[in-house]
């Protein structure tokens, strides 16, 4: 299971559930799972009207080493507001040509009716967005934006003050 022998899987199973799992079963479950992915992946996406965009990185095992690499994720809005994750993937990095490849598969399964993209400023996502969905319009998401504007405060304990007074501005009802 990524790099973990079905052995160790089978004794954290144990551990955490109270429950023993040969080895040959876990290789079996792994397998099915795999096959799940896989079919959820293939998946038409159909019509979405926004898009949220992130990557976080986590450890995995690559052959003998355990290397940073990226998770890739996008979550549509469909018109009728219901969310859905849309696809993960792992990648090596945030590169453009990461995120193109990412994007292009939403656009082989279907996904259409795009009116907004949302996501961090990563100079390689901004890039692929452009690439892949010229003219959408883009957001910065709140939270980034906000844990970019910390960086510049001098003084850790004025934090809280700062993201007070930037949730009121995200919060403020425009309408007049």
């Amino acid at each position: 299971v990524k790099g973990v022998s079905t052995r160790r899987v089978s004794d954290i199973v144990e551990i955490l559930c109270g429950t023993e799992v040969s080895s040959s079963q876990v290789s079996r479950l792994a397998k099915e799972l795999d096959e799940e992915i896989t079919s959820w992946k293939a998946q038409p996406v159909g019509q979405i009207q926004y898009l949220v965009l992130d990557a976080t990185y986590e450890s995995v095992r690559v052959g003998s080493h355990v290397v940073k690499q990226a998770l890739l994720v996008a979550i549509g809005v469909d018109y009728s507001g219901n969310r859905h994750i849309l696809d993960a993937e792992v990648a090596n990095s945030e590169a453009e040509v990461n995120w193109r490849s990412f994007l292009e598969g939403l656009v082989r399964r279907g996904m259409h009716g795009l009116r907004m993209i949302t996501s961090d400023d990563h100079s390689g996502l901004r890039a692929a967005i452009d690439a892949v969905f010229p003219g959408i319009l883009w957001q910065r998401c709140q939270f980034h934006l906000q844990q970019n504007a910390h960086s510049y405060v001098t003084k850790k304990d004025e934090i809280p003050l700062i993201a007070a007074d930037i949730r009121k501005v995200f919060n403020r009802n425009m309408s007049r």
